[in-house]
């Protein structure tokens, strides 16, 4: 279409895109200074020693845009293995060579709050330092993020299984510069954002905290509910209802699958306390030749990963490495749910320690729990689908703010939306 060569008045064409007109595309190689680095693997570092050591797995797994010295704690190497090394800058630009995906290709992480630190910059990262100050402290680590220089970042990166981009490739890379007033609210809207969505992170993690101390407290009558006084009675698992072994029907029978009866694996079984639906789900040909459970049925994982649970609130089946428990009218199922994710480690212990780590069903059956009567049963539920539901609701507020930052960001930095 026409309309969509046409650049607004206020902005320009550039190798980069369009930008506005007072913003200026420049590589990395014309901005930054690339420093020597260091390469001690992670069996290498300690943990107290005197100069602190930045590696690249931390910067894919921990952190995003910054390095906050005043958050986060480092490993560490002793003083003569990092002489040979720059020591890290307010500012300085840490980026990743390599990565198993293109999310991660040359993430990267600006130096935050070190005052009188001492740190290096350690295997497989660039470290990156603004020769002239072209960008102001708290924008750097949010460039590599901007769509137009991530795209051409996944471009150049070269690899199978792990994809990496070359010193040489980086400086060539073209970034966008907007006049130093408007990096200062750029970085300042984007902090508020962080701050924002690592506030709730704290708080999901002190729910999170609290539920675990409330489940542990309740499971071992510690703390009993107002109005029960009943004495617990202890119960192997063949008594909370019959106990079902999954399977697998036949990959070989295309009539089997892809239908919309969910057929619930170990993969399917994250931290959400419900399964509806299943990325593999079978047709009611391939029901017919494995058992069918009813809704509210308890899975439990009992081969290799131990102990994992939810509950298929829709009739459907699992695989062979599920154990499901179909509860009958004395045991509440939310209650077993809770109760088994309280003892994952227990059951764990159970397995032994192999190279399987598999819980027969001959043996699962047999496992005990002491456990209180229905309504009380019921009531603890309660407390606990509370709890949970708190979580989610914060879960879901953070995931939103995450979506809002990333359009947002990428609206910032590329001048479609200015902060004037």
């Amino acid at each position: 279409m026409v309309e969509d060569t046409i650049i607004k008045k206020g902005y320009k064409q550039t190798n980069l895109g369009v930008i506005p007109e007072d913003w200026d595309a420049i590589t990395y190689g014309q901005v930054f200074n690339f420093l020597s680095t260091a390469t001690y693997s992670r069996d290498e570092l300690t943990d107290d020693d005197d100069i602190k050591y930045v590696h690249y797995g931390d910067i894919h797994t921990k952190w995003n845009h910054f390095l906050d010295f005043k958050k986060n704690s480092l490993p560490s190497v002793k003083k003569e293995k990092a002489k040979n090394y720059h020591l890290l800058k307010e500012g300085d630009l840490i980026m990743v060579d390599a990565s198993e995906d293109y999310e991660g290709v040359a993430k990267s992480v600006e130096i935050k709050n070190i005052g009188l630190i001492k740190a290096i910059s350690g295997l497989h990262t660039f470290l990156l330092r603004d020769k002239n100050n072209t960008f102001v402290n708290g924008f750097r680590g949010y460039i590599s993020s901007s769509w137009f220089v991530k795209i051409n970042l996944n471009k150049l990166a070269t690899g199978l299984k792990v994809y990496g981009v070359s010193k040489s490739n980086l400086k060539t890379i073209q970034i966008p510069r907007p006049p130093k007033p408007e990096q200062n609210r750029i970085a300042s809207v984007l902090s508020d954002i962080d701050s924002f969505i690592e506030n709730l992170e704290k708080l999901i993690a002190k729910k999170k905290a609290i539920k675990k101390g409330t489940m542990q407290q309740l499971f071992t009558g510690k703390k009993r509910l107002g109005g029960f006084t009943e004495k617990w009675e202890k119960k192997k698992v063949r008594d909370f209802g019959e106990v079902i072994t999954g399977s697998t029907p036949s990959t070989k029978i295309k009539e089997y699958w892809n239908g919309k009866i969910p057929w619930v694996t170990p993969t399917d079984i994250t931290s959400n306390k419900d399964i509806f639906n299943t990325e593999r789900e079978i047709t009611n040909e391939g029901l017919k030749v494995i058992r069918q459970l009813p809704s509210n049925s308890l899975l439990i994982t009992c081969i290799a990963s131990i102990g994992k649970n939810t509950i298929l609130r829709r009739a459907g089946s699992s695989n062979q490495q599920i154990n499901a428990i179909i509860p009958n009218k004395k045991h509440d199922v939310d209650f077993l749910y809770y109760m088994f994710e309280n003892s994952k480690q227990y059951l764990i212990r159970q397995s032994g320690v192999t190279a399987t780590n598999i819980i027969s069903k001959k043996d699962f059956i047999e496992i005990s729990f002491t456990i209180p009567k229905l309504l009380e049963q019921v009531a603890i539920a309660q407390i606990l689908s509370d709890i949970d539901e708190e979580i989610n609701v914060l879960e879901q507020k953070r995931n939103k703010y995450k979506m809002i930052k990333i359009g947002m960001l990428q609206q910032l930095l590329t001048g479609k939306i200015r902060l004037l």
